[in-house]
C-alpha cells in the first residue's frame, strides 16, 4: 500500500544580529541565508524557501518532505544562523548570535535558542497557509488570537456556518514551567481552556487539530529563552503556522483578531506590557522603546511540496498586514503604547515580579537584600 507523500512547512527564526540596536535585520545577513538555502535546494534537501524578517529576527520559511524535527533541516537552519551570526560579529552588529544559546548542534534546534513552528500534512486540493512572526514579545502572545480563530464564533463565522467545523477543535496547551502538555476540546472545554491560556506567561497553545479527524490546523513555537538560559537573554519572539479554508477558518477569519491591538509581554528589555502592532514587511522594524511589538502575516499556497511559485520560480507571497484594513489596529497600538509609557516603570506598564525573575532585576534585589531589615527596626 502506497503511503501518501506529505509536505512539511518549517518556520525557524533566530536573532543573529541587528542594525542600530534591536531594530532590523540588515541585508548582509539576508544574503548569507539566501546563499545557504539556495545550496540546500540544489542539493535536494529542501524544495524551496522564503526569507524575511520580523524586526531583528531572521525568519527561514522552508518547504520540504523530511518531516518535523528532521535533523538535516534543523542543522541547515542552525548552520545558516551560525554563519549569519559570525558575519554579524565582523560587522559589530548588535546582539550578534544572542539566540544561539548552545555552542554546537545537537540533533535539532528545539531548546537551543531559535524558535520553531513546523507542520507536516497531506496536501489538499488547495492548501492556503498563513504564517505569523512576532518581535519583542513572548511565546504566549498567540494564545489570544488562536482562541479567537478556532474557538470564538464571534470572530470565526465558520464555527456556526460551516458544517465541517461544527465538530470543534482540540487545543494542545503546554505548561512551560512544568514542561507538561494537555489536550482540551472546544466548545466543550472552552472555559477550562481559557482558565489556562489566559496566563500567557506560563501556558502556551502549541498545536490545534480539527476534532473529528485530527487534521492539523495550527502550530506555534513555545520555547521560552529565559527558561533555557536561566537568565534574560531576549524575548521569545514566537512564530506560528496556520492552515485555512475548506473546513478550517477562512484566511480573513485568521486575520480578523488583529483588526484591533491587544497587549503582550515583552517590549523594552523584555520587561514590559506593550500593544501588538500588525505591520507589513516594510514596517517590520522596531523603534520607539524598542517597539511597539510587531507582527507580520504572510499568506501563500502549498503545491506539490513547495511554496507555490511564479513562472520565474519565485515563491508567491502575500504580505497580508500591508493593508489599510489594519490601520485602526496600528493607530490603537500607538495610542495604547503612549499611554503605557506615561506610566514609566510602574506596574502594570512593567511586568510583575514573577516575569522579572530572569532579568537583571534579580541582581538588583541580590545587591539590596542584606540592607532589608524587619520593619519595626527601620530607623
Amino acid at each position: 500500500m502506497l503511503v501518501p507523500k506529505k509536505t512539511t512547512i518549517s518556520l525557524i527564526k533566530c536573532d543573529v544580529g541587528s542594525l542600530a540596536g534591536h531594530h532590523v535585520v540588515p541585508r548582509p545577513l539576508f544574503k548569507i541565508a539566501q546563499k545557504k538555502l539556495r545550496e540546500a535546494v540544489e542539493n535536494g534537501l529542501i524544495n524551496n524557501f522564503y526569507i524575511f524578517n520580523a524586526g531583528d529576527d531572521l525568519e527561514l520559511l522552508l518547504a520540504h518532505e523530511k518531516g518535523e524535527r528532521n535533523h538535516m533541516i534543523h542543522e541547515l537552519a542552525w548552520n545558516t544562523f551560525r554563519e549569519a551570526a559570525d558575519k554579524a560579529l565582523t560587522l559589530k552588529l548588535y546582539g550578534a548570535g544572542q539566540d544561539l544559546l548552545k555552542t554546537a548542534f545537537s540533533g535539532n534546534v528545539c531548546g537551543m535558542g531559535p524558535g520553531v513552528a513546523e507542520m507536516e500534512f497531506e496536501e489538499r486540493g488547495a492548501d492556503p497557509i498563513v504564517v505569523f512572526a512576532a518581535d519583542k514579545t513572548s511565546a504566549g502572545s498567540f494564545n489570544y488570537p488562536l482562541f479567537r480563530m478556532f474557538a470564538d464564533p464571534m470572530n470565526t463565522a465558520g464555527l456556526i456556518i460551516d458544517p465541517h467545523m461544527l465538530c470543534g477543535f482540540k487545543f494542545e496547551v503546554v505548561d512551560t514551567l512544568e514542561n507538561k502538555a494537555i489536550m482540551l476540546k472546544c466548545p466543550e472545554e472552552m472555559y477550562e481552556l481559557l482558565a489556562l491560556i489566559g496566563t500567557v506567561g506560563r501556558y502556551v497553545i502549541s498545536r490545534i487539530y480539527r476534532a473529528d479527524d485530527n487534521l492539523i490546523c495550527a502550530a506555534s513555537s513555545v520555547s521560552k529563552l529565559s527558561l533555557i538560559a536561566g537568565k534574560y537573554v531576549g524575548k521569545d519572539d514566537p512564530v506560528m503556522i496556520t492552515r485555512a479554508q475548506h473546513g478550517l477558518p477562512a484566511v480573513g477569519e485568521l486575520l480578523a483578531p488583529f483588526m484591533h491591538t491587544y497587549f503582550v509581554q515583552g517590549w523594552m528589555r523584555g520587561s514590559h506590557w506593550g500593544p501588538l502592532m500588525p505591520v507589513g514587511l516594510k514596517d517590520s522594524k522596531c523603534t520607539a522603546f524598542d517597539g511597539p511589538p510587531r507582527i507580520v502575516a504572510l499568506g501563500f499556497q502549498v503545491a506539490n511540496g513547495k511554496i507555490a511559485s511564479d513562472d520565474e520560480g519565485n515563491p508567491m507571497i502575500a504580505d497580508l498586514f500591508d493593508d489599510p484594513a489594519f490601520d485602526e489596529a496600528r493607530r490603537e497600538a500607538v495610542l495604547s503604547g503612549t499611554a503605557l509609557r506615561r506610566m514609566g516603570e510602574f506596574e502594570p506598564a512593567r511586568l510583575g515580579s514573577e516575569e522579572l525573575e530572569y532579568t537583571s532585576m534579580s541582581q538588583i534585589l541580590d545587591k539590596l537584600g542584606k540592607r532589608f531589615m524587619p520593619f519595626q527596626e527601620v530607623v
